[in-house]
């Protein structure tokens, strides 16, 4: 059955990829709305497996939540702003959530979180070219920054504390993720054309990952109750 879901988990890639592409191309709504409901069913099929094999599924089931406001808030953000924005800040709480569920809450978590919040506020504040139109816009578009810092830095967290292949597979999820954002802002509040092409370059792949490592911590579990 795992080399089943390897393969299908390839052929799920490829698609997300060619609807990525698509999307770049022609940006109607739908081809983005498939390319979201893909990596979502990704996470689903590898929940599945999770499943069938009695793994503890406090994990995987937080991080199909996760994903599925990730989806809510990809297909928002094409209609209004600050709806996509809040259904993607409450889907990094469920990530936050999901990475606590690997490894427990601690003082690195908070250190790196804010380390990376403050570095994003710096950007938000301090970049000459970054026209945000109000005040509102701009608040917005800080708590969004901590609440996504928070989660990247929880993902890193958790990396140095366990470097096990979820945890890496997360980590660069979570900071493909960050990066996607910040072009994203890039071009919608710098009018820098490239950024846009950056931002969805590396938001389908973070998030292909971040359900990828669904398997990877179900397969992780077999492995363990195998040589048990």
């Amino acid at each position: 059955m795992k080399k089943l879901l390897v393969i299908a988990n390839a052929i799920l890639l490829i698609l997300i990829l060619i609807f990525d592409v698509g999307y770049m191309l022609t940006h109607e709504l739908l081809i983005k709305s498939i390319a979201s409901m893909l990596f979502v069913a990704t996470g689903i099929i590898n929940l599945i497996y999770c499943i069938k094999n009695k793994t503890n599924l406090k994990f995987p089931i937080w991080m199909i939540i996760a994903l599925i406001f990730a989806m809510l808030g990809d297909i928002f953000l094409v209609l209004n702003f600050y709806l996509g924005a809040a259904a993607f800040a409450v889907g990094h709480i469920f990530y936050f959530v999901s990475y606590c569920m690997l490894e427990k809450m601690n003082r690195k978590d908070f250190l790196y979180g804010t380390a990376i919040s403050i570095v994003a506020l710096c950007i938000i504040f301090l970049t000459p070219f970054l026209d945000f139109g109000n005040t509102f816009m701009q608040g917005v578009c800080c708590v969004y920054a901590i609440i996504i810092s928070f989660m990247v830095g929880k993902a890193i967290s958790n990396l140095s504390s366990k470097k096990s292949a979820v945890n890496i597979i997360i980590a660069i999820g979570s900071i493909l993720f960050i990066f996607s954002d910040a072009m994203l802002m890039l071009d919608l509040f710098g009018a820098i054309s490239i950024a846009a092409y950056l931002c969805l370059g590396t938001y389908y792949p973070a998030q292909f990952l971040l359900a990828l490592a669904v398997l990877i911590y179900g397969s992780t579990h077999v492995l363990k109750h195998q040589n048990a």
